[in-house]
């Protein structure tokens, strides 16, 4: 009986003894779910596959048809390389490259018509060709042209930009006829085609507005912006003109047949301080309750002004994006609106002190009114969706403090693929400037920078290490605020948003296949949520 005890007391000994040690173990995994969270520098980097992101469980993708540009050393092979899509480029013909120069958009049912002054290959003095697409991602290309230059010279030797209007059932396309020589009285007429279908017209001999007398000159008078009011029948039209040394904007009437075409005056005049010559392909559009013009000062960038009523008064303009976005013109549909213009490039790709050439690639980027009317270029949502390959950074984890001095400091933290997107958020602390740096030949002084200076409240490109300001716009940036960016680049072409406070487009041959660095001078910056996408 004493053994039986014994062994029973024994028993219940050993059976406690083990619960005690398996709550001890669950406590133990407990506290160290909670606690232990091994940083990404202390660990074994996994393949990217298996790596997944810590905030919302998006994966790395594995990726292995990045295009390599490891035997293109210069920029121009590495140009010649490039699948354009999103910033679209007509197609080689022969041996030459032809580019996008103004642009005149037109929607209709789905379909988004860019016509557009094709600059070099099979194109006759830039006549004027088309490209369609439904989401400002893909392009379908027009080979013919849709309206050409005339060959054998006269009144529209050159035919210059206009824009297309439905009326009922016929379609007109009004563009610039810019004479062949200066023996024409006017160097400058507006003209019309028409059309049963916007990718036909034919032209209409003998119908044309030409300058009032008013101006005093005859030579700079184009670019009609064309709209019908089909309640009142009738077609209101826009034209760039110069009066008295200064730039301006003119309206007509036209009746709906064509009939009849009355000069209603200048509408708005050049107010900046820059004596701009002309204000070229101008346009008008209503969003909400505010009426707006725009517009790309020559040689400049594009400008818009807005008004309380139809066509002004209108207040002080204001500059969207810098000089490398050009000749934008504005298209809407239900989705929202849109400026569509080129981004302009190099007379040579391998130019480290200029980005001047005309006509370049097709840009779009989408508008944003804000609460007090002011407009922002923002991404277009089918171009940022199209990028859904999450990449790998060059940096440890998606957040990096940047410390640096009167030198600059640089850290490698993306790749420059052909095509890709980055996002991320940001803020500072100090004066100096900071943003993205691009690797052009491994030397330091030759990197090309986009830009953020705080001290000039502007975003900049530079190249040669910040020596050399290729374009710029203003930028509000202030100390200890969060900032979200959002840079897409294809091929050489490239945007770069600063959430809706400022656009800047860029152009860098050169930097593919070659790492992207976060740069700093005199400033210290935190980065945060960084990603790098491609498609």
């Amino acid at each position: 009986m004493n053994k039986k005890r014994l062994a029973l007391l024994l028993a219940l000994l050993l059976a406690c003894i083990t619960l005690a040690g398996c709550q001890n173990t669950q406590n133990q995994n407990a506290q160290s779910t909670a606690t232990e969270v091994p940083s990404v520098a202390a660990t074994e980097a996994p393949a990217a596959a298996d790596i997944a992101a810590p905030e919302n469980g998006e994966p790395f993708a594995v990726v292995d048809n990045d295009k390599d540009f490891s035997a293109l050393r210069t920029p121009g092979s590495q140009e010649e390389a490039y699948e354009y899509r999103t910033f679209f480029r007509p197609a080689v013909d022969g041996i030459n490259q032809p580019y996008v120069g103004d642009t005149m958009p037109y929607y209709e049912d789905g379909t988004w018509y860019i016509y557009y002054l094709k600059e070099g290959g099979d194109s006759y003095n830039h006549s004027i060709y088309l490209a369609t697409t439904k989401d400002f991602v893909t392009y379908t290309e027009y080979d013919d042209p849709i309206l050409e230059s005339s060959r054998s010279g006269g009144q529209d030797g050159w035919a210059g930009t206009g824009s297309v209007v439905k009326v009922k059932d016929t379609y007109y396309f009004f563009y610039t006829g810019h004479a062949s020589s200066d023996i024409y009285e006017y160097m400058e007429k507006i003209m019309v085609a028409k059309g049963t279908a916007p990718d036909k017209f034919e032209k209409v001999e003998g119908w044309e507005i030409t300058p009032p007398a008013e101006l005093g000159q005859k030579r700079d008078f184009r670019d009609p912006q064309a709209y019908y009011d089909a309640e009142n029948d009738v077609i209101h039209m826009t034209v760039t003109a110069a009066q008295d040394g200064k730039a301006r904007i003119l309206k007509y009437t036209l009746s709906g047949d064509l009939q009849k075409a009355d000069y209603d005056g200048i509408i708005f005049t050049n107010t900046a301080a820059e004596n701009f010559w002309n204000l070229e392909c101008s346009d008008t559009f209503r969003i909400g309750d505010k009426y707006y013009l725009t517009y790309s000062a020559q040689d400049d960038t594009l400008w818009y002004a807005m008004s309380d009523t139809p066509y002004g008064p209108y207040g002080e303009a204001k500059r969207l994006d810098g000089k490398l976005f050009y000749a934008a013109k504005h298209v809407e549909n239900a989705d929202g609106s849109y400026m569509v213009g080129w981004a302009r490039r190099s007379e040579s790709p391998s130019s480290t002190s200029e980005v001047s050439g005309w006509a370049g690639n097709l840009a779009v980027q989408q508008l944003k009114q804000k609460e007090n009317g002011d407009l922002a270029l923002v991404p277009v949502k089918a171009m940022e969706a199209q990028f859904d390959k999450r990449r790998e950074l060059l940096i440890d984890q998606d957040q990096v403090e940047t410390r640096a001095g009167s030198r600059y400091s640089y850290t490698d933290a993306f790749t420059a693929y052909e095509s890709f997107m980055l996002k991320g958020k940001l803020t500072y602390t100090g004066k100096g400037s900071f943003g993205l740096a691009f690797d052009y030949n491994g030397q330091d002084d030759k990197t090309k920078i986009i830009c953020l200076n705080p001290k000039e409240q502007k975003l900049q490109l530079t190249f040669n290490e910040g020596s050399t300001l290729i374009t710029e716009t203003d930028a509000p940036l202030e100390a200890g605020k969060e900032y979200s960016f959002t840079y897409i680049q294809e091929g050489s072409a490239g945007i770069f948003w600063l959430g809706d406070e400022a656009s800047l487009t860029v152009r860098l041959y050169g930097v593919s296949g070659k790492a992207i660095r976060l740069f700093a001078e005199n400033n210290t910056i935190t980065w945060t949520d960084l990603r790098e996408y491609t498609r």
